[in-house]
């Protein structure tokens, strides 16, 4: 048995940016309202033709790209969406097809926000049992696609993009880059964020996921960082699921992470739910925020009301 690691990352967004003043042209809202609420200020839009699966596929070229790997040696595609319309071919094998793979192991996964920390357990996971020696891992959503522009307490938080990275066995007796994962839900209060209804349209209790997460979440994290072996003060970075400033910084604080980077790309992302993870610690690894081995925590949290965390390493 070996454990794996990140070997490289990648990210895209569509290229229509979507400011606090263009929402304010569709709804009662104002950049004032947003910021002091939520604290976004843009995010990206695709267009009506630019599939998900067309988003996950750009963010997984700049990672192959980046690990100096050709799609040839990737052995399996985990995709993290809930915003894909067809139900086959799966998101994963659309992304196979467009990066030209002849035979990999496709699979999407729909945790919602959560989606993309699952999708990275079980890629370590599969790596660990043997299963495949790379896995392309990926968080795409078109959130904007099942978006009620009418309602503004969710339209202003949404936004589309992608974040990939390439996972892969570690050689020999190497220290393993992804830490165990620590996952759960809680099902009974799974109403509490929806995307539902034909055409279906994402829905939240905004006071309920925000009393869940800022009070029972840093607990878990605590614990995520426990069995990562590194303690919260040793931390180099926190990329929690950018869902909202007000949410982000006082969870961040809870953790104890006191000498951390704490992403905050829902500033300029909003919430892309699986995505949002994955694009925001690509970002970091691009500006040079943070260095190679550097210890990290990635928790993903939302949707279902799950959540799963875990330590990495920087690639």
């Amino acid at each position: 048995m070996t454990g794996s690691r990140i070997a490289a990352l990648g990210h895209y967004q569509p290229a229509t940016v979507l400011t606090n003043e263009d929402l304010a042209a569709l709804v009662d809202t104002s950049d004032e309202w947003i910021r002091s609420r939520v604290g976004i200020e843009t995010r990206h839009r695709a267009a009506d033709d630019e599939p998900v699966d067309e988003l996950a596929a750009h963010a997984a070229a700049k990672a192959l790209a980046s690990a100096g790997l050709s799609p040839g040696d990737i052995d399996m595609v985990l995709v993290a969406t809930s915003t894909a319309i067809d139900r086959s071919p799966n998101t994963a094998a659309r992304v196979a097809a467009r990066l030209g793979m002849e035979s990999p192991a496709v699979m999407d996964l729909n945790v919602v926000c959560a989606g993309f920390t699952h999708a990275l357990a079980t890629a370590d996971h599969a790596v660990r049992a043997g299963s495949a020696a790379r896995v392309l891992v990926i968080g795409a959503d078109k959130m904007t696609a099942v978006t009620d522009w009418s309602d503004r307490s969710t339209c202003v938080l949404v936004g589309d993009g992608a974040g990939a990275a390439v996972v892969e066995a570690v050689p020999g007796d190497g220290e393993p880059g992804i830490g165990p994962v620590l996952w759960g839900s809680v099902p009974a209060m799974g109403h509490a964020v929806r995307i539902e209804g034909t055409p279906p349209r994402f829905a939240q209790e905004g006071q309920s996921v925000y009393r869940w997460a800022t009070t029972q979440l840093p607990p878990i994290a605590r614990k995520v960082c426990e069995r990562g072996g590194v303690r919260p003060d040793e931390l180099a970075a926190v990329v929690l699921h950018q869902a909202n400033l007000r949410i982000i910084e006082p969870v961040a604080q809870k953790i104890g992470a006191v000498n951390a980077i704490i992403a905050r790309d829902v500033v300029e992302s909003g919430n892309t739910s699986a995505a949002s993870i994955p694009l925001a610690l690509a970002k970091l690894v691009e500006r040079g925020e943070i260095e190679s081995g550097d210890p990290v925590l990635l928790f993903g949290f939302g949707g279902n009301l799950s959540y799963a965390g875990q330590i990495v390493r920087c690639p």
